[in-house]
């Protein structure tokens, strides 16, 4: 006997609050206290907190600060332990770095009614996010990025992950935390060349949708490159807002379609970081991704040299070197090996974001695969072109 089939949907509500402050753990700072009380009204809720160990030499008195905080809120914050962790992309590579948060949760007994708060780059907030997802099937975390990629866009969406069989993400959840706080006191002690690579990520949201922001960023160019602080707090604030409605309005949060047009200029990106064993930081990459993208587009006759021009020398004003590390024709086609593995991903079909304008993304689900050989060489040649003169 064949009996029908049982179907049940359902609908689950998420809300996070992304926050922005200074000097989270300076005493006289309530919002961390208020956002776990916002939580729990009554009794102290557990703290397990995992720190990007690179950050956290920039910022040697961080755990005492935070020991010091969450004992004079100990009616609020019960701190358990504080775990130093490798940060950079080479940690999501290191499976062992999810164990020792694993064993970290289980032997404070973090629950799920415990915090795990993540302090960080963007990969130290990418693991324990996807240690904590896994733990008792999901423990409530806390994300507070330190770096301007991560907080204006690696930070900001639900997703975790780590690096296996030598591919970006392969492993992950999608996870959404339960708050993020972005404080700008830890920007100031950015290498120079993490201070730029974040930008990339703006560039990207406003090139694929914010044609005003775009302008924004072309008339700021120079003081972010010199380090203007509010300038950069402006713009990590429009990005992650940026960020934040595509995820709620886009109606695909968890990816579940082809389209990911948050990934513009990523294909490239993710499969150069592999090329060059992550010494390219993400947003480095990413930014070689959309130049390599945009001339691809323009050799495509999407965009025109003058949309082509504009979007290069920002991105060049700004600081970013756009050459693509090919040396031998090999490394040409291991680089375009990335588009199968893009696809792969995500499953389905391929589908790579481009742009016919600035502020205007346009899909594609092909690439023409002469025509891409070619937008690398004609880029590189570009950025040879200036170095020789």
């Amino acid at each position: 006997m064949q009996l029908p089939p049982i179907e049940q949907s359902f609908i689950i509500r998420y809300e996070y609050k992304l926050y922005f402050t200074e000097s989270l753990f300076d005493v006289q700072n309530e919002l961390f206290r208020d956002l776990v009380r916002s939580y729990k009204s009554n009794g102290a809720v557990k703290m397990l907190f995992v720190i990007d160990e690179g950050m956290h030499a920039h910022h040697p008195d961080l755990l005492s600060s935070i020991k010091t905080y969450c004992k004079l809120n100990d009616h609020i914050l019960e701190f358990t332990e504080a775990l130093l962790v490798e940060g950079g992309e080479q940690a999501k590579n290191n499976g062992q770095h999810v164990k020792r948060i694993l064993k970290a949760i289980n032997e404070a007994a973090i629950c799920r009614h415990s915090f795990v708060v993540a302090i960080g780059g963007g990969a130290v907030i990418d693991l324990a996010g996807y240690a904590a997802a896994i733990a008792h099937r999901g423990v409530k975390l806390i994300r507070i990025p330190t770096t301007v990629l991560s907080q204006n866009d690696a930070a900001v969406g639900v997703k975790n992950g780590i690096n296996y069989f030598n591919k970006k993400n392969f492993l992950g959840t999608f996870a959404p935390p339960y708050a993020i706080v972005n404080d700008s006191h830890f920007l100031g002690t950015l290498e120079q060349r993490d201070w730029i690579a974040g930008i990339a990520e703006a560039i990207k949201v406003a090139l694929i949708k914010d044609r005003t922001f775009f302008h924004y960023l072309k008339d700021q160019a120079l003081a972010l490159r010199e380090r203007d602080s509010k300038i950069m707090n402006q713009v990590i604030y429009r990005c992650a807002k940026i960020h934040m409605e595509h995820i709620a309005e886009g109606g695909d949060p968890f990816e579940s379609g082809s389209s990911r047009p948050l990934d513009f200029g990523h294909w490239a990106a993710h499969k150069l970081e592999q090329m060059t064993a992550y010494n390219l930081r993400h947003g480095e990459a990413v930014a070689k991704g959309i130049a390599l993208d945009v001339t691809y587009a323009h050799l495509m006759r999407m965009i025109s040299r003058e949309v082509l021009k504009e979007i290069i020398t920002l991105m060049e004003l700004i600081g970013f070197d756009l050459f693509i590390p090919i040396h031998v024709e090999k490394d040409l086609e291991v680089l375009l090996g990335g588009i199968e593995e893009f696809r792969e991903h995500l499953g389905g079909e391929l589908t790579i974001t481009l742009i016919t304008g600035i502020g205007q993304k346009h899909d594609v689900h092909e690439i023409d695969v002469e025509t891409m050989k070619k937008a690398v060489h004609v880029l590189n040649d570009a950025c040879t072109s200036k170095v020789v003169h």
